[in-house]
C-alpha cells in the first residue's frame, strides 16, 4: 500500500471519501428539492418559470466551480493539500447549513432569492476545489502500482453523495405532507448535511500532508505562481484533460440526469420506473468504479480507459435505440451495459488526469481544467441534448452526441504517453 502502510493508506482514503460524499450530497440537494424551492423563493403566476429560476441558480453552481478551482488550487499548491481540502469540507457546510435557514420570499421579499443565489455560488466553490482536490490528495499518497483503485474513491463517494442526496430527499418527499415539507422539512436535510460536514473536517486536519508536496516543501521548490507557470509552461496537459473530460462529464449527465426524463418523454415508462431503474444503475456504477480501477493498475490505466470510451463510441446509438424502444428488458439492458462502459471510462480516469501535472502545479491544473470542461459541456449536456433531439426530431441525437464526444475523448487519450502497467504511467519528467 506503499510508504504510508495499508492502516494509514485507508485512513486517508476514507477522508478524502467522507467529504466528497458529503460535498456531492449538499450539491444534490439543491437539484432534488428544486421544485419545492421554486415556489419558496421564486414565486410566479407561471410555476414552469419559477421553476424555470431555480435551475437558473443551481446553475450559478457551475459557473462558480472554475473560480473555486482557482481559489482551492492556488491553495493546494502553495500552502498544502491538507489545509485546502478541510476548509473546502467548511465552505460547503456553511452555506448549507444557511440554505436551510434562510427566510422565504413571503418573509423577506427579494432578499429572499438573492441570498440563494449567493449561497449556490459558495457551495460552486467549495465544489470546484473539493473533488479535485481529493483526486490530487489520495493519487499522491497511493503507491504507483494502486494509483487507479486508490485514485477511483474519488468517483465512488461522489456517487454515494449523490444516491445519498437522492435517498434523503426521496425519503422527505415520501414522509411528509406536502404543507409540512414546504413548510419545514425541506428544511431539514441541508442543515443535516452540513453539520455531518464537521466529521469531513475533523478527519481531514488529522490525516497526514501529501508525501509529495511534502517532498517540495523540503527541496524549497514549493510553486509561488501556480496559476502563471500552468499557463505558461503547462498548457498541453490541460488541453488534454478538458478533451478527456469530455466523455467523462456529458457522459455522465446525458446518462444519469438527462435519460430518466428522456425515457418518459419517448417512451410510456413512469417517472417512477424510471428513475428506479436510473438509481440502481448509478449504485452499480458506485460498486464497479473501484473495480475498475483496481483492474487498470493490473492491465494499465489507458487500456481500461480506451475500452470504456471506445465502448461508448461505438455503442451509444444502438443503446439509444434500446432505450427509445418501449421494451422494458431492452431499457434496461440498454442501461447496464452503458454503466460497464462508463465505469471502465471513470475507474482509471482520476489516476491518468492526475498525473498529467507536474507536482508543483498539479492541484491548480486538475482542479481548473477540470471544472472548465464540466461547466461548458456537462452541466450543458441534457439541455443541448433536448435542444438537438427537437431540431432533429431524432431520438437518437443524444447518442450520437455521446458518441461525438466519446471519439473526441480517444483522440486526446492518444496524445498521452504510452504506459507500461504498474509503474510508468507517470509520463516522464512529471516528477
Amino acid at each position: 500500500m506503499g510508504s504510508d502502510g495499508p492502516k494509514a493508506i485507508r485512513k486517508t482514503v476514507l477522508a478524502g471519501a467522507i467529504g466528497n460524499v458529503l460535498e456531492w450530497y449538499d450539491f444534490a440537494l439543491f437539484g432534488y428539492f428544486a421544485p419545492v424551492l421554486s415556489r419558496l423563493f421564486f414565486p410566479a403566476s407561471d410555476p414552469s418559470l419559477s421553476l424555470i429560476a431555480t435551475f437558473g441558480v443551481f446553475a450559478v453552481g457551475f459557473l462558480a466551480r472554475p473560480l473555486g478551482a482557482l481559489l482551492f488550487g492556488y491553495w493546494g499548491d502553495t500552502r498544502g493539500r491538507r489545509a485546502a481540502l478541510a476548509w473546502s469540507v467548511i465552505l460547503m457546510a456553511i452555506p448549507t447549513c444557511l440554505v436551510g435557514l434562510l427566510p422565504t420570499y413571503a418573509q423577506i421579499g427579494l432578499a429572499a432569492p438573492i441570498a440563494l443565489t449567493a449561497l449556490r455560488f459558495l457551495q460552486g466553490l467549495s465544489v470546484g476545489g473539493e473533488f479535485t482536490g481529493s483526486v490530487t490528495f489520495l493519487v499522491e499518497h497511493a503507491a504507483p502500482t494502486e494509483r487507479g483503485y486508490i485514485g477511483s474513491w474519488a468517483g465512488f463517494s461522489a456517487q454515494i453523495g449523490a444516491l445519498l442526496g437522492s435517498g434523503v430527499g426521496t425519503l422527505a418527499t415520501t414522509s411528509l405532507t406536502s404543507e409540512a415539507l414546504q413548510q419545514w422539512g425541506w428544511r431539514v436535510p441541508f442543515v443535516a448535511g452540513s453539520g455531518i460536514a464537521l466529521v469531513g473536517w475533523y478527519l481531514r486536519r488529522r490525516i497526514p500532508e501529501s508525501p509529495a508536496f511534502e517532498r517540495l516543501q523540503q527541496e524549497g521548490v514549493v510553486s509561488s505562481s501556480p496559476v502563471r507557470e500552468l499557463l505558461t509552461s503547462h498548457r498541453a496537459p490541460v488541453l488534454q484533460v478538458i478533451g478527456l473530460v469530455l466523455l467523462h462529464g456529458v457522459g455522465f449527465y446525458i446518462f444519469y440526469v438527462f435519460l430518466p426524463t428522456y425515457l418518459t418523454k419517448v417512451t410510456d415508462l413512469t417517472i417512477g420506473t424510471a428513475l428506479l431503474i436510473n438509481t440502481m444503475c448509478m449504485a452499480l456504477l458506485a460498486l464497479l468504479i473501484p473495480f475498475m480501477g483496481k483492474l487498470s493498475d493490473r492491465v494499465g490505466h489507458r487500456w481500461v480507459l480506451a475500452a470504456g470510451a471506445a465502448g461508448l463510441a461505438l455503442g451509444t446509438v444502438p443503446f439509444f435505440s434500446w432505450l427509445s424502444s418501449g421494451d422494458l428488458a431492452l431499457i434496461v439492458t440498454a442501461q447496464v451495459l452503458i454503466t460497464l462502459f462508463v465505469a471502465a471510462y471513470m475507474g482509471p480516469f482520476f489516476a491518468i488526469v492526475a498525473i498529467l501535472f507536474p507536482v508543483a502545479q498539479r492541484y491548480t491544473g486538475l482542479s481548473t481544467s477540470y471544472n472548465i470542461a464540466s461547466a461548458l459541456f456537462g452541466g450543458t449536456a441534457p439541455l443541448l441534448a433536448t435542444v438537438i433531439m427537437e431540431r432533429s426530431g431524432n431520438v437518437l441525437a443524444p447518442g450520437w452526441y455521446v458518441s461525438l464526444c466519446a471519439v473526441v475523448s480517444l483522440i486526446a487519450l492518444s496524445t498521452i504517453r504510452e504506459e507500461t502497467k504498474g509503474t510508468a504511467e507517470v509520463p516522464a519528467g512529471i516528477h
